[in-house]
């Protein structure tokens, strides 16, 4: 029997799940998702699933140029795979890669390049642009067409009750996001306080959604206020994660207690209405036992600023250009793969109140780098960051004989926070 599909009942059993994650540091890879938000170039209108010019069509037109394999749902093409990357279709058309696991900023920054031209190259003769923002700075949520996915139907039924901008976090926003591994239940402890410790700060450094529904919006990210009206369930910081003797444990428990989305079987959707995986763990739904597919489903979706699964990922930055793109994977890796440098970054944050912590989402939606964070500059924080990100790139470096030094990654970051 696969993994995914043995039945699971316990607490332990979830807490395994983050166990079989574990990677020796020797086997660390870095891997980096991004979005975009596609317009006809012409009009300035949202791209539809469907017809000549659609995001279905062109989805086809890349698996064809490129050898990708087809995710098909309902006969309509919904993703790719290839070589341990994804292109995935987000609710509204946005369109994301989610890259292969790479050892390296360079391979990473190779491979987003290489899917960029690819990208734009096959959206000449569909007339469509990319934009590379936080939100959509055009349209309004009844501008945006859907797509059909069956995930997102379930969605889309579910979230409104939870958050008055849920709709928006689906169809207008886009992020970069990066994923890291963790060796042990110790080093993902350290790694996922740190990151959703300094989460504020990066979000800062790559605010990028001032404008949306065609006007100044008020805000230097909107999508970071975005997402803290989609849901608090499973949404915003995780203030368990700053307490003493967090592991596996705390982060299952919280877990267990979100309202699930859905089930999976054969293929169809069913709904799980809201209820607890802890208690489809112990009840089931329906004729349907909980399995450790299930289980891995469901924590995708979760969606607080720092997430683990059987890695730790980061969610705070909008969608940025090219440059910006490759930093976000660099900033993180010298932060959290060199125990001095998480340990520094650390020590940023470390005497934040809870109130601080909320306070600080709250202003750098707001203000970005103008703003204050704990009582200190957004700004002044971005550039100590980013100087100890510098230093452990290059403790990185220095401790692989032969590889090279990333540090230069970091540059877009540096002359940006010197303009500010």
């Amino acid at each position: 029997m696969k993994d995914g599909q043995r039945t699971i009942s316990t607490l332990e059993d979830c807490i395994d799940y983050f166990r079989s994650g574990e990677t020796p540091e020797a086997d660390w890879v870095v891997g980096t998702e991004h979005e975009k938000i596609g317009v006809y170039r012409e009009s300035g209108e949202r791209i539809p699933y469907e017809g000549e010019h659609g995001i279905g069509a062109l989805l086809w037109c890349i698996a064809e140029r490129d050898a990708w394999k087809p995710i098909l749902e309902g006969g309509n093409v919904i993703a790719m795979e290839k070589e341990g990357a994804s292109i995935t279709l987000e609710p509204g058309g946005q369109i994301e890669l989610s890259g292969a696991p790479l050892a390296t900023i360079r391979e990473t920054c190779r491979e987003f390049n290489a899917h960029v031209d690819l990208l734009i190259e096959e959206s000449k003769d569909f007339g469509v642009s990319w934009l590379a923002l936080g939100v959509d700075p055009i349209h309004g949520i009844e501008e945006i067409p859907v797509m059909p996915k069956k995930r997102y139907d379930i969605m889309r039924d579910y979230l409104p009750t939870r958050g008055g901008l849920a709709m928006d976090m689906m169809h207008a926003s886009a992020t970069v996001q990066a994923n890291f591994d963790f060796s042990d239940e110790a080093d993902m402890a350290v790694k996922l306080r740190t990151a959703m410790g300094c989460t504020a700060i990066v979000s800062a450094i790559f605010a990028n959604s001032s404008i949306s529904a065609g006007e100044r919006n008020g805000f230097a990210s909107k999508r970071v206020a975005i997402w803290r009206d989609t849901d608090p369930d499973r949404c915003g910081l995780l203030h368990f994660v700053f307490e003493e003797g967090f592991g596996y444990r705390e982060y299952a428990e919280w877990a267990l207690d979100v309202p699930m989305f859905m089930l999976v079987r054969d293929g169809e959707y069913i709904p799980a209405r809201g209820l607890p995986f802890r208690r489809f763990m112990e009840e089931g739904l329906e004729s349907h036992r909980a399995r450790m597919a299930d289980w891995d489903l469901h924590l995708t979706t979760l969606f607080p600023e720092a997430r683990l699964k059987r890695i730790i990922e980061v969610r705070g930055a909008d969608a940025v250009p090219r440059d910006l793109i490759c930093a976000l994977p660099a900033l993180w890796k010298g932060i959290l793969y060199d125990a001095p440098a998480c340990r520094a970054a650390w020590g940023l944050v470390e005497k934040w109140s809870t109130a601080e912590r909320e306070e600080a989402q709250l202003a750098v939606a707001r203000q970005g780098l103008a703003a204050e964070l704990g009582g200190q500059s957004a700004l002044e924080l971005a550039k100590e960051l980013v100087g100890i990100a510098g230093e452990g790139l290059g403790a990185i470096a220095a401790r692989r004989p032969g590889a090279s030094d990333e540090r230069h990654f970091l540059d877009p970051i540096r002359a940006q926070l010197e303009l500010g």
